[in-house]
């Protein structure tokens, strides 16, 4: 790919747009192109003709929903003046082919032929870029008082501190250890007391006390700790209860951890809890009809037995990160975005100064799968609500830039 330049030469505007190229848009052409306008891209320089042609075709298929000026007319419709015209381009051949759900846009570009998408997309990359959007008072106050989940979490357990240690490693024989467990897991599991799916007056209190974003906090605070073994004893046949453990690796993985976010791990889980817990399958207590077939099929020594070995393995972390706050998000944007969202890359959009509904909308469709893009939905499936709102509203406020792409001569 050839990168393209944006100059002012004389009294007209020259633009050099990295896209594949048509009619009468002079372009560096390379043999063997193939017909996918994200991989194979050249130089395209557009003349002040062109962009006069590229204003008429703004004129009649684009200004309803983008205004001639580029700058949106309305809800979840992106600003596009200033935006880097290589991408302009690449996007609406998407939407030609069907590779986005937005019928009024696939429709305003349907019948358009490659030079017409050519010369519109140098004329919005032509225009000045959209002021950045004022700060918003009440969406500030709402940043500010974001709370860190991990430390709403450690908060949120202090009052279970007493049976399940302060971080989660037990020193109470009858007691689980709370750390080394998926979080979903360990949420999942509470929410079973607070619902009377489990069976345990004590637990379905502390449960209910704490609601359900505080559930999840905790969960992560513990998923966070440093995995140890609880700090009680066991008193089965640890070899025993190795061999045993073979039917169990299945599910609960090799030495009692399990890469299933559902399932428990089981390496250093305090041995009394253990033989309680397939107590309460085995009597239908906890309901859980895999479970209770399993614990219906062994006898009380090889419970045991099973409990001593799995508390003398080993636990280890589990692959839950800690979130992420907006600067640390905004770093990892950036990095592909540019500085400020100031994309400096032809196949990039330009996000500073977007609009923060459309740039929610945009956020939700990658994390969903409504848009395609390997990179995209990676980067977008942790991000929470208040992430994405918070990101919106941070590019929002940036000052969006033009952009000089220069071309170098061919070696």
């Amino acid at each position: 790919m050839k990168r393209s330049s944006r100059g002012w030469i004389g009294a007209g505007l020259v633009l050099c747009v990295s896209m594949l190229a048509a009619g009468g848009v002079h372009a560096q052409s390379k043999p063997g192109a193939s017909k996918d306008p994200t991989t194979d891209m050249r130089a395209v320089f557009a003349s002040p003709s062109d962009i006069a042609d590229g204003r008429k075709v703004a004129q009649a298929s684009c200004a309803n929903c983008h205004g001639m000026d580029g700058l949106s007319t309305g809800p979840n419709v992106p600003h596009i003046a200033g935006q880097r015209p290589g991408y302009l381009y690449a996007e609406m051949r998407v939407y030609q082919a069907g590779g986005r759900t937005d019928k009024a846009m696939g429709d305003a570009v349907k019948f358009l032929a490659d030079d017409a998408l050519v010369k519109v997309a140098a004329y919005y990359a032509s225009l000045e870029p959209a002021a950045p959007a004022p700060v918003d008072a009440k969406a500030a106050a709402r940043s500010a008082k974001r709370v860190d989940p991990v430390q709403a979490g450690k908060a949120a357990a202090a009052s279970c501190g007493g049976c399940h240690g302060d971080t989660g490693v037990s020193s109470m024989a009858g007691m689980p250890s709370l750390v080394a467990l998926d979080p979903k897991h360990l949420y999942d599991a509470t929410l079973a007391y607070k619902t009377g799916q489990r069976k345990h007056d004590m637990m379905k209190t502390a449960a209910t006390n704490i609601s359900d974003a505080d559930l999840k906090n905790v969960a992560l605070f513990y998923a966070l700790q440093k995995p140890a073994r609880a700090k009680t004893p066991a008193a089965g046949d640890e070899a025993a209860g190795a061999r045993a453990a073979a039917a169990c690796a299945g599910c609960h993985g090799d030495k009692g951890v399990t890469s299933t976010a559902t399932v428990p791990n089981l390496a250093g889980q305090d041995a009394e809890y253990f033989i309680e817990a397939m107590r309460a399958y085995k009597t239908g207590q906890r309901s859980d009809e895999s479970m209770k077939g399993v614990a219906a099929s062994v006898d009380a020594t090889t419970v045991k037995n099973l409990a001593a070995y799995y508390a003398k393995q080993q636990p280890l972390p589990t692959k839950t990160r800690a979130p992420l706050a907006t600067s640390e998000w905004v770093q990892r944007c950036d990095r592909c975005h540019g500085s400020g969202g100031n994309s400096t890359d032809p196949h990039m959009p330009a996000i500073a100064g977007q609009r923060a509904d459309y740039h929610e909308r945009v956020l939700h469709a990658y994390r969903t799968g409504e848009r395609k893009s390997s990179a995209m939905s990676a980067m977008s499936s942790s991000l929470t609500e208040a992430d994405v709102e918070a990101l919106a509203a941070y590019y929002a406020r940036q000052k969006p830039r033009s952009v000089i792409y220069v071309p170098v001569p061919q070696k």
